[in-house]
Order: structure tokens, then sequence, then C-alpha cells
């Protein structure tokens, strides 16, 4: 989920000697527009089709391991990238159990970050409120519009999906909110998940070493973290007001029920 501590995740990760930790990637897009070309190509069709399915997964495999060989030295790789748990399907395809840790968070704190920031800069045109069509110009029609569209609506439908057909039981589910009351506990949870002995972290002080260009994403890019891990009081009910935390909570019912999250 974005606004559920993935950079932070990654720089507390990124302490060990042993990880090396990327900011947003582009390494599952590579695979994802492969997968197009594999799935259209005539010259693909042409040939054998049990021989090329088994040189696509080698191609796939290869690739990630190429690409990160190329710039790290180092034993394990915790890659940064939504789109990994909305396709778990594929990367079992060529990557057999590979480990999935997702970043949640109260959809009500989520959107609340997101309004913040459009109100915080309000000199640019975000491409949200229509006044002709009266689309996005109130907090509750923006939630309505976050529902549907980048970055929050497809990440929920990724969320829903994984519990509908099981497969979350093979993602590692870490709470923002419990990761900054108890970082500890929450990384302990992280190694054993990892089957990887655990590393003692510094939690009051945090190095960045994930860097991204913000600029790239626009005003609702945020990945600069605080250097100390400290729990975040929620501000959603005065952000948001009961009508807009409402339609969150109806919304996204099944989330609430699914991880234990207080109405």
């Amino acid at each position: 989920m974005p606004r559920a501590g993935s950079t932070l995740i990654q720089n507390i990760l990124g302490q060990n000697p042993e990880f090396y930790v990327t900011p947003t990637s582009g390494v599952y897009d590579f695979l994802f527009n492969a997968r197009a070309i594999y799935s259209s190509s005539p010259e693909v069709k042409a040939q054998d089709e049990q021989l090329m399915e088994k040189a696509w997964k080698g191609y796939c495999k290869g690739a990630v391991y190429g690409y990160f060989n190329a710039i790290t030295d180092k034993p394990y790789v915790m890659d940064k990238c939504r789109g990994w748990s909305g396709d778990l399907n594929f990367v079992n395809f060529f990557d057999e159990k590979p480990k999935v840790i997702s970043m949640i968070r109260d959809p009500r704190a989520v959107y609340a970050s997101m309004e913040k920031k459009y109100r915080a800069n309000p000199q640019l045109e975000h491409g949200i409120a229509n006044f002709v069509d009266l689309t996005g110009t109130t907090t509750d029609k923006r939630v309505i519009h976050w529902s549907n569209t980048l970055p929050i609506g497809p990440v929920m439908d990724r969320i829903y999906q994984l519990l509908l057909d099981g497969t979350h039981e093979d993602i590692l589910f870490i709470k923002f909110e419990n990761l900054t009351v108890d970082p500890e506990r929450e990384l302990k949870k992280i190694y054993e998940y990892l089957e990887l002995p655990y590393f003692k972290h510094n939690f009051d002080t945090v190095e960045q070493v994930t860097h991204e260009n913000d600029r790239v994403w626009g005003v609702f890019g945020d990945h600069t973290i605080k250097n100390k891990v400290q729990p975040v009081k929620e501000d959603y009910n005065k952000i948001l007001g009961p009508t807009g935390c409402k339609l969150l909570t109806e919304n996204y019912s099944w989330f609430y029920e699914a991880f234990d999250y207080k109405i």
C-alpha cells in the first residue's frame, strides 16, 4: 500500500550489510512488458510451445538475477515494487515460493495522507478536481476518485484478490502502525519469515540509503524518511471527516476484518 512505510522498511533493512535494498524498482515492469511480447510474438508462437515456455521461464529468472548481479555483490536483495504481490502467480512460475513482504496501513490514514498532499499544493493542477462534471471537488469525492485510480485503487484490488484466492497465506503482511510502535518485534517477524538470522537494527538513527526523484511522481510522491522510528499520530478523522471515513470503512470492510483493524 502507498503511505504504508515501504520506504522506511527498506532503509531499516538496508542497515544489514548483507541486504541490497532498492527504491521503487522497475524490474517487475521489465518482465511485465516482456510477457506481452512472449504472449503475442509470432516468432515465439512458431516454435515448440513447451520449449518456449521453458525458455521463457529461464529468461524471467535469469533477467532478475542478471539485473542485480550487475549492481551488487550482496547475497540478498529486497526489491520494492507493488506489482510483485499483485502478480504472485506469475512470479511463482519462474521462481517458486518467493519471499514477499507487504506493508499495509489503515486505509483511512492512507487516504488522509493523500488528501493532505493535495491540500498542501494548491499552486499545482492535479488533474483531480473538475468543476464542470463535479468530480474530485470535495474530500469525499477525492476519496472515491482515489478508490478507482492509482496509486491506491489497484493496490486494494490486489490485496482483495490475494485474500480471495488464498495467495495471502504466502505473504508476510506488516502493519505500518505496528512497525512504528514496536519496530524490533516486527523486524524479528521479517527475519523469521526470511529464514535468516536476526540482525540488530538501530531504530533511533535510520540512514536513508534509497533515493528517488519525487518530481517524477508528482506532489503525491514522498520517499523521504524520518531518521527515527516512532509512532505516528493519526489524524484521518480530522482530515477526511466522518463521511470520508465511513466511505472507506464500508467500501473496505473486508480489509478491516481480514487484518483486524478497528473501525
